[in-house]
């Protein structure tokens, strides 16, 4: 496997990650009451779709084509909160919590990835941009379930 070729399958497995969250954080805001809530998760579905362009776009830089669609994963993870959601008498709370479970995988994803030495400087930059954002998105949602 090419270099370029093995940089795009590692962007492609991120893009299908932020796809994941973008649906995701769609969901959670249509399920939870709080307003605030909404806004908070429709401002993560916006970023996660911007994240998503910007890796689209270094993906073909690398020659590459970009990969379409959500994982099995996380329909499952959608599914799931979907389900909880409707069984839990707090729905707002059980959404903030999935929201913190997906935050914490996605900072591990962007960090195993930043981990590779082989990861070009600019590319590195973007995903650390990225990593930084869903940290703060993740302090975020910590302070907003402790505030439900």
């Amino acid at each position: 496997m090419s270099y370029s070729n093995e940089i795009s399958k590692k962007l492609n497995e991120l893009l299908e990650k932020n796809y994941d969250a973008e649906k995701g954080y769609k969901l959670a805001a249509e399920k939870v009451k709080n307003e605030r809530l909404k806004a908070f998760f429709t401002e993560r579905a916006q970023e996660r779709y911007d994240f998503g362009h910007e890796l689209k776009n270094e993906i073909r830089n690398f020659g590459e084509n970009p990969d379409k669609g959500t994982s099995l994963a996380g329909d499952v993870h959608r599914s799931w909160m979907n389900l909880k959601a409707t069984l839990t008498n707090d729905k707002d709370e059980s959404v903030l919590e999935e929201a913190i479970r997906g935050e914490k995988a996605a900072i591990e994803e962007y960090e195993d990835i930043l981990k590779d030495s082989e990861i070009p400087a600019s590319t590195g930059n973007i995903l650390l941009k990225q990593k930084n954002a869903i940290v703060a998105s993740l302090n975020e949602v910590k302070t907003l379930e402790k505030q439900a």
